[in-house]
């Protein structure tokens, strides 16, 4: 397993993958993965990387997306990670998040956050192996219009990892 950057060329792949993770129904409250070009207008030009097996098919993928437009949250970002559920639990996740982590200092971003649905419990416990620690729960923060749990309102564990290498000065 390898990760590296995202290119255009990884579109299908990425957009694919969170569809499927999109009908897990523990990962978003989007109701379908969009176009590329959605998906590219709503994350950050940095940091975009993709993890490929051996033969270069890409398993899964993780990105940032700004939270404000404000210059003072510059150094913040809000992160994705998506894995195909074929190679979940193999340690892909992990690879791409702390790949993520080094490519977001590299960047001058000082805080990370992640919004996670509670009953997620792998993707939680990813992100507090990797130094994210909860901050927060956003309790009936929306309503699922879809899957097994459409029409109940859903809470969102807030979760922050700050840099111990960015802005420490």
């Amino acid at each position: 397993m390898r990760v590296r950057s995202m290119t255009n060329s990884d579109a299908s792949r990425v957009i694919a993958i969170y569809g499927q993770a999109i009908k897990s129904g523990h990962a978003t409250f989007q109701e379908d993965a969009g176009t590329w070009e959605s998906w590219d207008q709503g994350h950050l030009a940095e940091c975009r990387l993709v993890a490929c097996d051996d033969q270069d098919i890409v398993v899964g993928w993780a990105g940032l997306s700004g939270v404000s437009n404000r210059c003072v949250y510059r150094g913040i970002a809000e992160i994705s990670v998506y894995v195909d559920p074929d190679c979940q639990g193999q340690g892909v996740g992990k690879l791409l998040l702390a790949a993520l982590i080094k490519a977001s200092e590299e960047q001058g971003i000082w805080s990370l956050e992640a919004g996670i649905f509670p009953e997620n419990e792998a993707s939680l416990a990813l992100h507090h192996a990797l130094g994210f620690e909860t901050v927060g729960r956003k309790r009936g923060l929306g309503r699922m219009a879809y899957g097994p749990l459409a029409g109940q309102w859903r809470d969102v564990m807030l979760l922050q990892r700050r840099s111990q290498v960015v802005g420490v000065d």
